[in-house]
């Protein structure tokens, strides 16, 4: 086994039950983001929605039952929104106390927070590069089905998003803001449910929880339109699918966030229209597969839609952060990879114009677009503070200097060479990639500072050192390889799922893309993000649709995965190690093995659980739609692992060990064949580590390689700690004021008048499968019946990050839930956590823990 030097330091906002950050170590105090719990809860009944087979007239009268049962209980509460079809509840709006009582009700199934989702914030490239939206669809091969004849004619993709423009003409607009009437021939389903002003964050400058739904979904924000057009964008720019008919289910205002209610109303309005492929480039991280968005988006699959949702960008927030509905059982969650180029500004230099890109100095005056200068070097490849000197005067005088990150500032580099004489600055980089430049100063720079890549400056520096050389600026664009390229992008979100599902699914290209935007926002732009991967994925099932229109949507991902083409470790792309599985899934998408491909493997992937109890073996089953039989060797790709610690992520070298009940098979013309595949986790690996691989059928005589991504947890699941103390020493009973809470670790008196009530502070290290607070009365033992209790519930996003439960001095008793206000006493309070997978009769597999003395002391 052998860990490799690379790590990756959790530095994301918090989950969205996070409500605070936890200071010092020892600390008393922890400043509050905010003094309730959310007021906003999904209520699931027992029932199945109708998409299951339930009867409408069934479902509705739960829903009645409910309503009266509250109303007999005294419950107040107000109803949101009501669903019946993807989802059998309501959202509703509640105060703490009562909805401890509403989770007691008859029928109540479950509650879940309504979840506040922030507006995908953009990701745009830095200086002046612009990537290709063409190189993407390359990297692909959804040019290649494009050639064939395969655009995505006649196949409905819905985009629930920020709504899309249906102004922009590649969108099949008129090219006006405000000159084209909805619906269009392209964008020809939709539906605004929140209008321009939403903003459901009560956090914002902005809030306003108000919708005003109306039939035009215009977007005005701008993320909604980069994204159907990758998928389907037919004009200046092309996307995946640029015959498809669009379907836009606006969710988010101008700005802002939306909330997870909405989404499901939005997601119901797409499946009666007729989308055949959704895609939700929107989500909420650290969220289990049975969170009510994650479960909707599971009943669309089984309707036939093909659901498609990015997996997160929190892939500084260490293992297991990704994100509802991506982490659904069916549902395609995608990562991201990098693009393969950007097009750049450029100048030639001599003897034979080899072009070079550049990017343009934050701070400098923009470089000509014409002219030719000689160039000078004022240090070498090996300098280490190339220019941080004062230079010798003149020794520049119109020359355009070449000098080497490292050291000073690059400010100080281009103010001293523009001191020695210098027309102007390329900076070039002392390690692999590009720069983008900041000289900004006092005095300004008044000449021209570029950058370029460590390999172009080395390259300007070797002829520099045999002779003269001369740079013409240029007026064009280049394209130019991005160092980063086909590999997985930085933020993209780690796996494994809650429930140890594999995610992601599968990867497709995400960072730096080149799409449309509203014309009120420049037209086009470039945003990085699972946002973009996943709707290259969305429309690369159009295509798939078009193509083979008995595809169906519940095996839509397996065939996508057994085509996919696992990548390189990003840390160290050269060193010959394979990615993690749960960082990129089965791998880049691949269109054309998808299409091509007459056999398929069956299961797509291989989630394989604890491997506490030995070795896992799975059966594959390999069915064959061809006329002619295949026989396939089979072997495995070892991929890389993770080390135990969730917010640390290591990259580690230990391969698990696979064997077959056969070395190969044969499968016959029309039909199929099986073979047993056994995996035992490497012993080295330490106990908490995620690990996996691939699963390789490889055919005799050639044609398209299968592969099966496995991925498992090393030892017991149920040993990962999730009451860690952090630095603070959580939990604590604490008490809230000016925006702190603290500590109260002698106990303390609360009045429950005014605010002074009883708060729980815990940080959950991992995501748990219920969580319950119970009342006791100190001077006889007695439980005083539960005050909460919560299932599925997220970890918290950082390592110092915390929940808090407050305590209004009500329990509920019985399986009704009746309410009691306990006396005015003395109590303790019991926090007991079911870990996640957890058996709720084994008691190692909870965690507990007893709060110091609770006085309740109303006046």
């Amino acid at each position: 086994m052998t860990p490799i030097r690379k790590t990756l330091l959790a530095s994301a906002a918090a989950a969205a039950l996070t409500l605070g950050m936890a200071g010092a170590h020892g600390a008393k105090s922890v400043p509050a983001q905010a003094a309730e719990q959310s007021r906003l809860w999904f209520v699931e009944f027992q029932g199945l929605p109708t998409s299951e087979g339930a009867r409408l007239d069934k479902v509705r009268a739960e829903k009645a039952a409910f309503r009266d049962a509250a109303r007999k209980a005294g419950i107040q509460f107000k109803e949101r929104r009501s669903f019946d079809v993807l989802f059998n509840g309501l959202s509703i709006d509640v105060s703490p106390a009562e909805r401890a009582r509403i989770a007691r009700l008859p029928g109540v199934k479950a509650m879940y927070p309504v979840e506040v989702i922030q507006a995908p914030k953009p990701i745009k490239a830095e200086g002046d590069v612009r990537p290709q939206l063409d190189t993407a669809l390359a990297m692909t091969g959804a040019d290649v089905l494009h050639g064939l004849g395969l655009k995505g004619e006649g196949i409905k993709v819905g985009i629930i998003d920020s709504g899309v423009d249906i102004d922009h003409p590649a969108l099949g607009g008129a090219g006006t803001p405000g000159s084209t009437p909805f619906p269009t021939s392209r964008v020809a389903y939709g539906y605004d449910f929140v209008g321009d002003a939403f903003n459901a964050d009560p956090a914002s400058p902005g809030y306003n929880p108000v919708p005003v739904p109306d039939a035009n979904p215009d977007d005005c924000g701008g993320h909604g339109t980069h994204v159907a057009g990758i998928v389907g964008a037919d004009g200046d720019v092309t996307g995946v699918a640029p015959k498809v008919t669009l379907g836009a289910y606006r969710v988010f205002g101008c700005a802002g966030s939306t909330l997870a209610d909405v989404m499901i109303d939005a997601m119901e309005r797409a499946l009666a229209d007729g989308m055949q492929v959704v895609n939700q480039s929107i989500g909420s991280s650290f969220q289990w597969p049975d969170y009510p968005t994650a479960k909707a988006a599971d009943r669309l699959v089984k309707q036939g839609v093909v659901m498609v949702a990015s997996i997160g960008n929190s892939g500084t927030s260490g293992l297991y952060a990704a994100g509802a509905p991506g982490v659904g059982k069916k549902v395609i969650g995608v990562a991201s990879f990098d693009n393969s180029h950007s097009k750049l500004n450029q100048f030639g230099i001599s003897p034979d114009g080899t072009p070079i890109g550049y990017q343009q100095a934050t701070g400098a005056p923009a470089a000509p677009t014409s002219g030719t200068q000689p160039m000078a070097r004022t240090g070498s490849k090996t300098s280490l503070d190339d220019a941080c000197a004062t230079l010798p005067a003149g020794s520049l005088t119109g020359q355009v200097a070449l000098i080497r990150r490292g050291t000073c500032s690059f400010y100080q580099k281009a103010f001293n060479a523009q001191v020695a004489g210098a027309a102007g600055v390329v900076l070039y980089n002392n390690v692999a990639g590009r720069i983008s430049p900041t000289v900004v100063g006092t005095p300004a720079i008044t000449v021209p500072v570029v950058s370029v890549s460590d390999v172009e400056g080395n390259l300007i520096d070797d002829r520099l050192a045999a002779g003269s050389v001369d740079m013409t600026w240029r007026a064009d664009l280049g394209s130019f390889p991005n160092v980063t390229g086909g590999l997985i992008s930085s933020f993209s979100s780690y796996g494994l799922a809650a429930d140890l599902s594999l995610k992601p699914n599968i990867g497709a290209p995400g960072g730096m893309i080149y799409s449309t935007y509203p014309l009120e926002l420049g037209g086009y732009a470039t945003i990085s993000g699972t946002s973009m991967s996943s709707p290259h994925t969305a429309g690369g099932a159009a295509l798939i649709l078009q193509g083979d229109p008995k595809q169906g949507a519940k095996d839509m991902r397996d065939r996508l995965q057994n085509a996919a083409d696992p990548k390189a470790w990003w840390g160290n792309p050269g060193a010959g190690y394979t990615d993690q599985v749960h960082r990129q899934g089965a791998g880049m998408l691949d269109l054309v093995g998808a299409l091509n491909a007459t056999v398929r493997v069956l299961p797509g992937e291989l989630a394989l659980g604890e491997s506490q109890h030995g070795p896992v073996t799975r059966t594959l089953t390999f069915k064959n739609k061809g006329s002619t039989a295949v026989t396939y060797d089979l072997s495995h790709t070892a991929a890389l692992a993770t080390g135990p610690n969730t917010f640390t992520v290591s990259a580690i070298d230990a391969p698990a060990t696979v064997a077959f009940s056969a070395g190969s098979l044969t499968v016959p013309a029309k039909g199929t064949a099986t073979v047993d595949v056994t995996v035992t986790a490497n012993a080295a690996l330490a106990d908490k580590s995620l690990y996996g691989g691939y699963v390789v059928a490889t055919p005799q005589g050639g044609g398209d390689t299968l592969r099966v991504p496995f991925a498992g947890f090393k030892g017991d699941y149920q040993s990962i700690p999730v009451l860690t103390p952090t630095a603070n020493g959580f939990p604590w009973l604490a008490k809230l004021s000016g925006g702190s809470f603290t500590n109260q670790p002698g106990g303390a008196t609360y009045t429950l008048a005014n605010g002074d009530l009883p708060y729980f502070l815990v940080h959950l290290d991992h995501q748990s499968r219920q969580l319950r607070l119970e009342a006791f009365d100190t001077a006889t033992g007695t439980s005083m019946h539960l005050i909460s209790l919560d299932n599925h519930l997220p970890r918290n996003s950082t390592a110092t990050g915390f929940f808090n439960w407050v305590w209004d001095g009500t329990t509920f008793k019985g399986k009704n839930g009746t309410p009691t206000p306990v006396p005015n006493g003395t109590y303790t309070v019991k926090l007991s956590v079911l870990k996640a997978l957890g058996d709720p009769a084994v008691a190692a597999d909870w965690e507990t823990w007893t709060s110091p003395p609770v006085t309740i002391a109303r006046p």
